[in-house]
């Protein structure tokens, strides 16, 4: 079998002829340069998507000395990257109205307020906290109150420091590993939940 014959060479999957075609790319755009330009350089800033085309070395050259931010100056520089943060997209400040600057200054307040809302940061003080309690309390609570030895307007900084006390006091590892105390402790620590549950802790 010849392997230059003409049936051979029409099955081959590159064909002879086809392999012979150079594969044809712009000359290169570096100034007296003819090699072809195959590899493709960014035109710059405002010219995204625009190339020119260099051979192997000069792409090279045009890189060491390529600055996207050339001809800006350092405070357009700085607001360039600050907006490159967000994508380039426009924000807005949170919580500020912008029907006026009277309604900007003022704070926002939900129109809605729970009769008991939990203080767990103190951001309303004691004296909030003793106004939430001004309800009767209920028979539950008021057992509570009782089992943790405390009175019914005491501050939640109060039954807190009170209930460390209990569980230290009762647990089995500060009396020596006795467990005669465990029911005495599992009605602290119920009456302790019951109270942060229903809002005084």
């Amino acid at each position: 079998m010849k392997l230059d014959s003409k049936l051979f060479d029409g099955i081959r999957i590159k064909p002879a002829s086809r392999t012979a075609k150079k594969v044809e790319a712009p000359v290169c755009e570096w100034q007296g340069c003819q090699e072809p330009g195959t590899h493709k350089a960014p035109r710059g800033r405002d010219q995204e998507g625009q190339y020119l085309h260099f051979c192997v070395d000069h792409v090279r050259l045009y890189n060491k000395s390529y600055n996207y931010f050339s001809g800006l100056n350092d405070k357009d520089i700085q607001v360039y990257l600050k907006d490159a943060m967000t994508g380039h997209r426009p924000t807005w400040t949170m919580g500020a109205d912008k029907s006026g600057a009277a309604a900007a200054q003022a704070p926002l307040r939900s129109k809605y307020r729970p009769s008991r809302a939990r203080d767990a940061f103190n951001i309303f003080g004691e004296e909030e906290a003793a106004k939430q309690r001004a309800k009767p309390v209920r028979s539950l609570e008021a057992k509570a109150f009782e089992t943790m030895s405390l009175a019914q307007d005491a501050t939640g900084e109060t039954i807190r420091t009170r209930y460390k006390l209990l569980v230290k006091q009762y647990h089995p590892d500060s009396n020596g590993g006795d467990r005669g105390h465990e029911d005495r402790l599992r009605e602290v620590i119920q009456a302790y939940k019951l109270l942060k549950q229903s809002g005084f802790c």
